[in-house]
């Protein structure tokens, strides 16, 4: 069983003919409406791959939370720990993506921000049972510490978004950062190259492993003093949000399932690889049967 502690929030996605710079408007394509949530979107990845799954979390008090916890609920995430929060609005996300697929993201997080270490304590049960433990920072540092505290079994880290300030848990047992939030967890620049990327994860302590996400480059995986660079399979992207989400949510898949962190790792380049040929964070995310054949095409 997994467990995914994190954020549900509504997308509100308008394509741009290009990203906006400070003063300047952009007029838009016509907006759609997804879940979405780095949480909620790992849980659903992590379901839609055959993953049993347990939701900690927190919606609002109005129609959207309705629209989210039935959007979970129907793709097999157990929501019994999903929690209404009275007078307060559900999260939303407000995103624009240009033609080349990438995304600029603003997050108004809503509910998100209300849950407690309370709240995860009355979960502990799902995440003491938990083989994977899944963790990022849409939600306060003192649920993810508690929930990293209760977990049973291996604690992902996804530090995402970069919020400056935030403190990990102080029990690690997989940290996921893509690049942007590798140098915001280390106070170093943006690195570009696989050396530069792997001196500044070494920096990092505490972590039994790190997993650095690349995007178009692949991921880097540091275990120990070993190092392995796995590039990204090469496809046309129509739409990046929310790779990251189905990248860790077939990570813990795979883990639960006792495959190797470099099996897991290379099986889940595959299904976000798939996630960015289509639109949306949670409609994008892949079966596992797509993802098996995916892998099949090009072996």
């Amino acid at each position: 069983m997994i467990a995914v502690v994190g954020s549900l929030n509504l997308d509100l996605v308008a394509p741009v003919p290009h990203h906006p710079v400070p003063g300047e408007t952009v007029l838009g394509g016509d907006i759609a409406q997804h879940p979405g949530g780095k949480g909620a979107n790992q849980a659903v990845a992590a379901a839609r791959l055959g993953g049993e799954v347990a939701f900690v979390g927190r919606v609002g008090d109005d129609d959207a939370a309705d629209l989210l916890v039935d959007a979970a609920r129907e793709q097999g995430v157990d929501t019994t720990h999903i929690l209404r929060t009275p007078r307060v609005p559900t999260g939303r996300a407000l995103i624009a993506v240009n033609p080349a697929g990438e995304n600029s993201i603003i997050v108004s997080p809503g509910a998100n921000s209300r849950l407690t270490a309370a709240d995860c304590e009355a979960a502990a049960d799902r995440l003491a049972a938990a083989k994977v433990t899944v963790l990022q920072q849409e939600v306060p540092d003192a649920a993810n510490h508690a929930a990293a505290r209760l977990a049973g079994g291996l604690v992902l880290y996804n530090p995402a978004p970069a919020v400056e300030g935030a403190v990990p848990p102080p029990r690690v047992d997989l940290l996921v950062p893509n690049r942007t939030e590798l140098a915001a967890l280390t106070g170093t620049p943006e690195a570009e190259t696989v050396d530069d990327i792997t001196a500044a994860a070494r920096k990092l302590t505490g972590a039994g492993a790190v997993v650095v996400t690349l995007g178009g480059d692949g991921v880097l995986l540091l275990e120990g003093t070993a190092r392995l660079h796995i590039p990204a399979f090469a496809v046309t992207p129509t739409d990046t949000t929310g790779a990251g989400d189905s990248f860790c949510g077939a990570l813990a898949v795979a883990l639960a399932e006792g495959r190797t962190l470099e099996q897991a790792a290379r099986w889940a380049c595959a299904a976000a690889a798939i996630s960015t040929t289509r639109t949306g964070a949670q409609p994008s995310s892949p079966g596992r049967d797509e993802v098996e054949a995916f892998l099949a095409a090009r072996s």
